[in-house]
C-alpha cells in the first residue's frame, strides 16, 4: 500500500510522499509526472499505484500553470489552471507539486476542492478566489475545511527583491530578509495562505497543516533542493461516492 500524508478533513483524501512507488534515481520512489523525463511505464505504474488507494476512481486533473485559474468540474478531465472545485460523489481531484503547496477543501454542504498553490497563485489569491466560489454555490467560506499538504518553508525558501515587493503590495508581510544573503528575502507560504485563509473567514479548527518542509524532508521531492530532476508528489481529495 502507498503510505499517504493524511489530515482530519472528513473525506477520502492524502498528500502522497516518494516512498512506495518503483522509479529509480533522481525520480525514486514514487514519481508521479511523466514530464520529469522518467521511465513512462514506471510513472504509470506508481499512478496506478496511488489511484488504487482510493478505488481507481474517475479523475479530474490539471495542466497547471503556476496562476489564480480555478474551474467548477462535474466529470473526469483535464482542465488548463492550477485548482479545481467539485459536487460529484466519487469523482478524485488531483494536483501535483514538488514545493509549492497542495491545498485540499472540504465544505460539508457536499463540495471539495484542490489548488496548487506556489507564490504566483498565492500572492495572486487562488486560495480566495476558489472561497468565492464556493459562495457562489451558497457555501459559507466560515464552514470550510482547510488541509495544507508539504511544501517549502519559509526557512528555506529564498526569493529576490521583485517577489518580495510583490507579497507587501498584496497586504501578506511574510518575509523576513535573509541573514546569509544581503539583498534577498526568506518567503513563508504557508504562513500567507494561513494569512489569506483567516482574512476570509476559515475556522482556525477547520484548517489543518501537515507541518512538513519539502526542502527539508529526503522522503519528499523538492524542485528546488534538487535542483529541477527531481519528481512530483499529488494532493488528491474526493467527495466520498454513494
Amino acid at each position: 500500500m502507498v503510505p499517504l500524508l493524511t489530515t482530519p478533513l472528513p473525506v477520502p483524501h492524502g498528500f502522497t510522499t516518494r516512498l512506495g512507488g518503483v522509479s529509480e534515481g533522481p525520480f525514486a520512489s514514487l514519481n508521479l509526472s511523466a514530464a520529469t523525463g522518467d521511465d513512462p511505464e514506471r510513472v504509470a505504474e506508481n499512478q496506478r499505484r496511488v489511484l488504487s488507494a482510493f478505488g481507481h476512481p474517475p479523475v479530474a486533473a490539471l495542466k497547471q500553470v503556476h496562476g489564480t485559474q480555478v474551474h467548477r468540474v462535474a466529470g473526469p478531465g483535464l482542465w488548463e489552471g492550477d485548482g479545481l472545485l467539485t459536487r460529484t460523489p466519487g469523482l478524485l481531484l488531483r494536483v501535483g507539486v514538488a514545493d509549492c503547496y497542495p491545498l485540499l477543501l472540504y465544505h460539508p454542504q457536499g463540495a471539495v476542492g484542490a489548488l496548487h498553490a506556489g507564490w504566483r497563485g498565492v500572492v495572486g489569491g487562488i486560495l480566495p478566489r476558489a472561497l468565492e466560489l464556493l459562495a457562489g454555490w451558497g457555501m459559507d467560506p466560515q464552514e470550510v475545511h482547510l488541509a495544507m499538504g508539504p511544501g517549502i518553508g519559509g526557512g528555506c525558501y529564498q526569493v529576490g527583491e521583485e517577489v518580495a515587493e510583490r507579497f507587501q503590495e498584496a497586504g501578506l508581510p511574510t518575509l523576513r530578509p535573509d541573514p546569509q544573503a544581503p539583498g534577498k528575502h526568506l518567503l513563508d507560504l504557508e504562513a500567507a495562505l494561513l494569512l489569506q485563509a483567516r482574512r476570509a473567514g476559515v475556522r482556525e479548527e477547520r484548517i489543518y497543516r501537515v507541518g512538513l518542509c519539502t526542502h527539508c524532508q529526503p522522503t519528499l521531492f523538492s524542485h528546488r533542493r534538487d535542483r529541477g530532476r527531481t519528481g512530483r508528489m499529488w494532493g488528491l481529495v474526493m467527495l466520498p461516492p454513494r
